[in-house]
């Protein structure tokens, strides 16, 4: 099995910014000449997270939101109070989604559905730049 480790560079605008990287990902599957394999890609930071998503407005709009209502902004963090940075809900809600995923490879392509696309997720309270470490594995 052979290894081909790429990474991607993204900036956020900040706060609720949905990154589609699907293209960028599609691009270095197809650079790295595998048939099947797994992809796993990883976003550096403790307030950014990775997931799939229908890359649409309503849903751009949607995900936030619902992230808004299962961990405030308006409420106390202990984090807050330790480092005073206002971002306590930047790593509670980056920790529920999670910083990688793994998607298999079959035929030389990412084995995505129809309408989904990967996303990187923005949520602390500044712009960012991010780093996305893509490691293929295959043959």
């Amino acid at each position: 099995m052979n290894v081909v480790t790429r990474t991607i560079q993204v900036h956020s605008e900040g706060e609720n910014d949905v990154i589609d990287i699907t293209q960028q990902l599609s691009n270095i599957v197809n650079e790295s000449n595998f048939e099947k394999g797994i992809v796993i890609i990883f976003v550096s930071g403790s307030t950014a997270g990775i997931t799939t998503i229908e890359y649409e407005p309503g849903l751009i709009h949607d995900f936030p939101a619902m992230l808004s209502r299962i961990v405030p902004k308006n409420i106390g963090y202990e984090h807050d109070n330790t480092w005073h940075d206002g971002n306590g809900h930047s790593h509670v809600r980056a920790s529920l989604i999670g910083p990688s995923l793994t998607i298999p490879i079959l035929q030389g392509k990412l084995t995505l559905g129809t309408w989904q696309q990967i996303v990187i997720l923005e949520m602390d309270t500044r712009p960012r730049h991010r780093n996305v470490i893509v490691q293929i594995m295959g043959e």
